[in-house]
């Protein structure tokens, strides 16, 4: 039987800049005793303060343990856009879409757009950033060895190091860009509703296609219809579902 990592729970003492240090020990302390009603709602409160990672994914598990799989879905994705290379995170919102009713096939990419996902999501976007800084700071290290040293081996070494610290430095703040337009340009949400019928139209009277479920990603591709959004999933299928039955991530 399927278990959390790390025992579910492997809560980050780190504290966020804004957030409450009292509100936070509190949630975790409601969570060691297994109070995990109070510590969802102590988690939301610290979260109203500042987004962090670290309490998503928290609030996630919170929300695992009482099986509401949608709010755990939606708080293990939120967590994951702040912090795409958290192992433990990918691990526990697979564990917890492995519950929903829907299970969707993608459709394939070509295997480069693939491999660059997963080269961006190493890293999130404040680790490419500083892994930009450093990258100048030892280009700038490198060329002044170049441009200085005596010795023929010592700036060889700092010719040859500084082309690679620019294409590091380039990626890097590349990579950094892309992380940071994908939080703000944010398209995709969660099913909240227990199960809700898409129509072809955005409308109660549109013809029903499909009906999806809890838990389930969607993403938005026309929200302008009022008290509807036009959502597709992974598998290309598309139509209107009411707004009030998702939460955008």
């Amino acid at each position: 039987m399927k278990t959390l990592y790390i025992v579910l729970f492997a809560l980050s003492l780190q504290m966020t800049a804004t957030a409450s240090p009292s509100l936070k020990v509190d949630a975790d302390s409601a969570y060691i005793k297994e109070n995990y009603q109070e510590a969802a709602s102590l988690y939301e409160k610290v979260l109203e303060e500042g987004h962090s990672s670290e309490v998503y994914y928290n609030l996630g598990n919170c929300y695992y343990r009482l099986e509401k799989i949608g709010p755990a879905v939606l708080n293990y994705e939120r967590a994951l856009l702040l912090n795409p290379g958290d192992g433990n995170i990918r691990h526990n919102l697979e564990l917890a879409r492995s519950k929903t009713l829907d299970k969707i096939s993608p459709i394939g990419e070509i295997f480069i757009v693939t491999w660059y996902k997963e080269v961006i999501n190493w890293l999130s976007v404040d680790q490419w950033a500083t892994l930009g800084v450093i990258s100048f700071i030892l280009l700038l290290i490198m060329i002044c060895l170049y441009l200085f040293a005596k010795q023929i081996t010592v700036r060889k070494i700092g010719f040859y190091s500084s082309i690679l610290l620019i294409l590091a430095c380039i990626l890097s703040n590349f990579f950094a860009w892309n992380q940071k337009y994908i939080l703000l340009n944010r398209s995709t949400a969660v099913v909240m509703s227990t199960s809700v019928n898409v129509k072809s139209t955005p409308s109660e009277n549109g013809t029903d296609l499909f009906v999806i479920h809890e838990g389930t990603k969607v993403t938005i591709i026309d929200p302008t219809m009022k008290g509807w959004k036009e959502i597709r999933l992974d598998d290309g299928k598309n139509g209107w579902i009411p707004t009030e039955a998702i939460e955008e991530i």
